[in-house]
């Protein structure tokens, strides 16, 4: 009976998982893929504070390539690895530890029922071996998600946009930040950068991208067009148009300057089949609201570069 109820619990996570991995291979497909990616200097795992455009909690960080080093003045809430961390076979939790879990457990239950330690791997009870593919499969899907959830024209100021510098937001006392002023003249290319962006990951042209993000968010953007490609779809993003946009923070740290911006901004956003134009997931009729935190980073007299986006709520 107990090993019925274990067969069953282990087959319904197995179940979950590749649902879970079937709604996310489809949805949030816009850039970014609907995820906290990036890099936000010495705040990267601080969330930037609410503004009337955002008023919820940013979500932490899923991709960074910077390390997590918690600052006595800032105690996290929500701690996450760094990007890549711990490799295949470091860390607790990487797919290593699951798979070799996985064969541990298989040979524990060998030796209990007298075929050794490897018989519950390759010995003459299916049930067992079934179970144990199972069990493997699970972690395989496990690992996989936990991978993936580790990511228009230029034009200057809509007339009917709603773009708000406030008071210029310093953020907590620490070594090397400086105050940095947002003028509308940087308003204006954080606009820009939002319809150019979206336009050239429509296109899967990474060349445009490096223009426009630093080479970290590039290598986001390019892992999730890959990703796509492997699936045979295409991702098309078309009527950008931000809506309502405020500062949250700025801030300097040595010679490059940092902004974190709240914007919502409406877009068709729709995954076609390639070859075929066949819509696989999203809607290419209406647009839909999307309320997304972009941070910029300008180096020295350099233009501004997407250097993270952050969902909310």
């Amino acid at each position: 009976m107990r090993l019925k109820l274990l067969f069953r619990s282990v087959f319904a996570l197995l179940l979950m998982g590749l649902v879970v991995l079937a709604s996310y291979s489809t949805a949030d497909a816009r850039m970014g893929s609907g995820t906290s990616s990036g890099s936000r200097g010495s705040f990267t795992y601080s969330p930037p504070p609410s503004t009337s455009t955002a008023p919820y909690a940013a979500q932490p960080m899923q991709r960074s390539f910077t390390p997590q080093a918690p600052s006595p003045s800032y105690a996290p809430s929500y701690a996450q690895p760094a990007y890549g961390g711990g490799g295949l076979f470091g860390g607790a939790g990487g797919f290593g530890t699951g798979l070799l879990g996985g064969l541990l457990g298989a040979g524990l239950v060998g030796m209990m029922f007298g075929h050794g330690f490897t018989g519950g791997i390759g010995g003459g009870m299916s049930f067992f071996g079934l179970l144990f593919q199972i069990v493997l499969v699970y972690f395989v899907v496990k690992f996989v998600l936990g991978f993936f959830m580790r990511r228009a024209a230029p034009a200057g100021f809509a007339s009917d946009m709603v773009m708000s510098s406030g008071p210029t937001v310093v953020p907590p006392s620490r070594p090397s930040i400086r105050q940095v002023n947002i003028g509308p003249e940087d308003f204006a290319a954080f606009e820009q950068r939002l319809y150019a962006s979206q336009e050239a990951y429509s296109r899967e042209d990474l060349e445009g991208l490096r223009c426009l993000a630093t080479p970290e968010m590039v290598a986001y953007f390019a892992e999730d067009l890959a990703r796509n490609a492997g699936h045979g779809t295409v991702n098309r993003v078309s009527q950008v148009k931000l809506l309502q946009g405020d500062l949250s923070e700025a801030w300097g740290e040595g010679a490059v300057d940092y902004a974190t911006v709240a914007m919502r901004f409406s877009l068709i956003d729709a995954t076609y089949e390639r070859g075929t134009d066949r819509v696989v997931s999203g809607d290419p009729m209406h647009p839909q609201q999307v309320t997304e935190i972009w941070t910029f980073r300008r180096d020295g007299s350099g233009p501004w570069m997407i250097s993270a986006i952050q969902q909310t709520g």
